[in-house]
């Protein structure tokens, strides 16, 4: 048994409970359950339920602090940096995308930048909550280096990811990814499954590539080389300099904006100091917002109708593949991998949680020595 399936309820109560243990007020744990679980939904397994373990010992070792309060340390009509104390990446979040969308609708657009947060989740929910409010949203973070610059044997950049929504039918347009070739999230998933690392993806402490994804996290923990290839690959023949480009273009919007720390000094000294970017526009500033959506929507379709390269049944557009993936899994549940229900086990254990009550009597003989141990 590599995986269990649990009912979205399900999830939602555990992990509600869970960061109310932690000292988060139930508000405050409905949001980052709600980011943490739309991952989940979408399928993408690297910043869903497998994250609580970092969330954990984000806590437990000062990185995260429960009882932060992001401030506003500088503001315009169509700006802010927003100071997040070492608070929880996802409440910090919130609060910055909800200020630009309330600045967009008042000015057409607007940017805040954080400086001092930590992991937000996925990027593109924050884009999403500009585009559910009718506008264009934009979310970028910075992380901690695990992006190898081209021809470098040091990683120097987060994943650095970048997200854009905008209002579309039948479905919006939602596009988030890293701007290296995977995110740390799929290499734990690898280590999680002792699978090696498809070719292409990372580099040893020398700069070499390397399949080998305990190999690879561990260099990256002790800063000691290596990393994550950027968008591209590792050499300016395959792309790689447009990968390392697009991550410079997200530490801009994060910290150089916010006057917080680049990704190859965060979590350093005990302090993650992560800085996210957001962006809101209002597409009225450009015309009407209604005509737009019509002519965005039909240019989407037309690539959904475009010519198939043979053998090949569909052409997705980006949110497309999220959007019904979402349908399922509220339907049919959620599958988690049986090393992630481990360490929810002992995350019950540490918290005092009946671990049978929310996640059932499930034989983990088959997992691997949790993270918790």
């Amino acid at each position: 048994m590599n995986s269990v399936r649990y009912s979205y309820p399900q999830l939602k109560t555990f992990c509600i409970d869970a960061f109310g243990k932690f000292g988060f007020s139930p508000e405050e744990a409905e949001k980052i359950t709600d980011v943490l679980l739309l991952s989940d939904l979408y399928g993408i397994e690297s910043h869903g339920m497998q994250r609580l373990v970092r969330y954990h010992k984000g806590i437990e070792k000062g990185l995260i602090h429960v009882r932060a309060k992001p401030e506003v340390v500088f503001e315009t009509p169509v700006s802010a940096v927003i100071d997040g104390h070492d608070g929880m990446g996802q409440l910090i979040a919130i609060r910055a995308m909800g200020l630009a969308i309330e600045k967009a609708q008042r000015t057409g657009m607007a940017v805040v930048s954080v400086r001092n947060s930590n992991h937000f989740g996925i990027a593109g929910y924050y884009a999403k909550m500009a585009c559910d409010a009718g506008l264009v949203g934009f979310a970028m973070t910075n992380s901690e280096a695990i992006m190898v610059p081209t021809y470098a044997r040091l990683a120097m950049l987060g994943s650095n990811p970048i997200a854009v929504s905008m209002p579309a039918a039948p479905y919006p347009f939602l596009f988030d990814a890293s701007t290296t070739v995977v995110t740390r999230g799929k290499l734990e998933i690898y280590n999680k499954l002792s699978k090696p690392l498809p070719e292409g993806w990372a580099l040893d402490e020398n700069g070499n590539a390397c399949t080998d994804a305990e190999r690879v996290l561990k260099n990256i923990v002790a800063k000691a080389g290596g990393g994550i290839m950027p968008l591209g690959g590792s050499t300016e023949q395959s792309g790689g300099h447009k990968g390392y480009g697009y991550g410079m273009l997200c530490e801009i919007f994060c910290s150089v904006f916010s006057g917080g720390t680049t990704s190859n000094h965060t979590h350093v000294g005990g302090k993650g100091g992560t800085c996210h970017g957001f962006m809101a526009i209002d597409p009225a500033v450009f015309g009407d917002p209604a005509e737009m959506r019509e002519r965005f929507s039909a240019f989407l379709q037309e690539l959904r109708d475009a010519p198939k390269a043979e053998g090949q049944p569909r052409i997705y557009t980006h949110g497309e593949k999220e959007i019904l993936a979402y349908a399922d899994r509220m339907q049919n549940g959620i599958d988690v991998n049986i090393n992630t229900v481990a360490e929810m086990k002992n995350l019950c254990d540490y918290l005092g949680m009946d671990s049978v009550k929310y996640l059932g009597d499930v034989d983990l003989s088959a997992a691997k020595q949790s993270s918790y141990k």
